[in-house]
């Protein structure tokens, strides 16, 4: 996964601060990813909504 550098940079210290806020390392980039996303995506109301919203035919067509 490519990201901008601005937001690499965010990650990258995102990871330290939370390294040496738990004690254990996190690891790089990759490792936070998967995990932001997951809880990003289990607490956004909208997307929930539309995920258990449904298809219709003409929405799986693409």
């Amino acid at each position: 996964m490519e990201l901008p550098a601005a937001e690499h940079r965010d990650i990258v210290v995102y990871a330290e601060v939370l390294g040496r806020e738990t004690g254990q390392p996190v690891g790089g980039p990759a490792k936070l990813i998967a995990p932001m996303v997951e809880r990003f995506a289990a607490t956004d109301r909208a997307f929930a909504k539309a995920r258990r919203k449904p298809q219709s035919p003409l929405d799986s067509k693409g």
